[in-house]
């Protein structure tokens, strides 16, 4: 029996999505160019042949865009080799942008949009969009490692439900995957430490946000990924990422909450690339916006930010400006305010109330902070909250032979510490 021939995979995932001919996706693919309001561009049945060959090119950017809007899939995984893939010098990642219209650019789309003939239940988007809000309260007791496959196979879930659903029913699935994507990608860059993972996540993340036209999640999930470049120092790609985060915001009903993370966020970027003044005056104008308000709500999945996780942001920035006294006081006042469940906050703000210590020249209050978090860690693990200490413990090179930072050198690379940190 010979074995099949060609780009088996190519024609797999059309079969798959209903398109029993090449004619047929090629018809669909020239049809889905003016959806998508790419002009000029007419698929034949001979470019789809080519394509399907053992020797498929790699297609032109709009016709990735098409093929994966069509059958869900990124374009590697449809059979094609990308031709940097066999020279010596690799693309940078950092040119796969989140912004919008660059999605083909990444090589990845989970998301499908082609309809099946098999129709889900008014109910489907409301039991999925259920586990979606579960798995966000799990987040903040729940070990990274044990939870996050599961929002992956939870993801994988919608992605299988997105092409039976329709109408309202389809825009919830999809909202609820945006969010189940964010979530993973949030525990692959906070706690898992993966940038590279958790900025193909977060595109994924932005094609369901997306798909179910929610600027709002879009504008989250573009902020989330300004982290990325920011805290390798690139403010250009952050400040970019940012603008569009911003832009997305405009587009939907913004509450004060919102705009204010948004600030945050910003800072936080602006922090990481050495610009603490500038950080510093998004800071206040977040504060600002906080005590005008606005008349709209602050959408039920944005669980990750308060005006005390502002403070928060604000005493970590202030750390690095090297105001000392002021990063005291107000990393202190957001300790004694943070509610219970905010374990995961309260390791970094003991870390950065420790390298307020170790920068006034005082390692005894340095350690003992340190110790509260490495305390904090064996309960809820976070890997923000562990670089923080081990921030700390360089910071404390001065006094390495001091009688406290041994001790904290033997809690944290105890046996224990250790084993969990690698564990998680």
């Amino acid at each position: 029996m010979s074995r099949p021939t060609g780009n088996t995979r190519l024609k797999a995932a059309r079969v798959a999505a209903g398109y029993n001919s090449q004619q047929a996706l090629a018809d669909a693919m020239t049809g889905a160019a003016k959806d998508l309001g790419i002009r000029g561009l007419s698929v034949g049945v001979r470019q789809v042949r080519r394509w399907e060959s053992s020797t498929p090119p790699w297609p032109q950017p709009d016709c990735q865009r098409v093929l994966t809007h069509l059958l869900g899939q990124g374009i590697e995984s449809l059979g094609f080799t990308a031709p940097w893939k066999s020279d010596a010098q690799q693309p940078d990642p950092l040119r796969r942008d989140l912004v919008v219209g660059t999605f083909a650019a990444a090589g990845l789309a989970a998301v499908p949009k082609q309809v099946s003939a098999s129709v889900q239940p008014a109910s489907a988007g409301a039991d999925f969009e259920a586990v979606t809000r579960s798995h966000r309260r799990l987040y903040w007791t729940v070990a990274p490692a044990t939870l996050h496959p599961a929002v992956l196979a939870h993801a994988a879930l919608g992605c299988a439900l997105l092409p039976e659903t329709s109408f309202k029913t389809r825009r919830t699935v999809a909202a609820a995957l945006a969010e189940s994507y964010l979530l993973a990608g949030r525990i692959e860059f906070f706690d898992m430490r993966q940038p590279d993972v958790a900025s193909e996540t977060l595109l994924r993340a932005l094609q369901a946000a997306g798909e179910a036209d929610d600027p709002l999640l879009g504008s989250a999930v573009l902020a989330h990924s300004a982290f990325i470049p920011a805290w390798e120092g690139l403010r250009d790609k952050a400040e970019e990422r940012m603008l569009a985060a911003r832009t997305y915001a405009r587009r939907g009903p913004a509450s004060a909450e919102f705009l204010a993370w948004l600030d945050a966020v910003e800072a936080e970027c602006e922090t990481r690339c050495g610009n603490t003044r500038t950080a510093l005056r998004l800071i206040r104008h977040g504060e600002e916006v906080l005590t005008a308000g606005t008349e709209h709500p602050t959408p039920s999945w944005m669980d990750w930010f308060s005006p005390v996780r502002l403070a928060a942001f604000k005493g970590n920035t202030q750390l690095q400006a090297g105001h000392l006294p002021q990063a005291r006081e107000t990393l202190l006042r957001v300790v004694e305010e943070l509610p219970r469940g905010a374990d995961k906050q309260r390791t970094v703000v003991y870390g950065d109330l420790a390298a307020v210590e170790a920068a006034a020249g005082n390692p005894e209050e340095a350690c003992e902070y340190a110790f509260r978090a490495l305390d904090q860690l064996t309960v809820t693990w976070y890997a923000t909250g562990m670089d923080r200490v081990r921030e700390v413990r360089r910071a404390l090179a001065p006094w390495q032979h001091e009688r406290c930072v041994r001790d904290l050198d033997d809690r944290l690379y105890g046996w224990g510490t250790t084993v969990s940190a690698l564990m998680r």
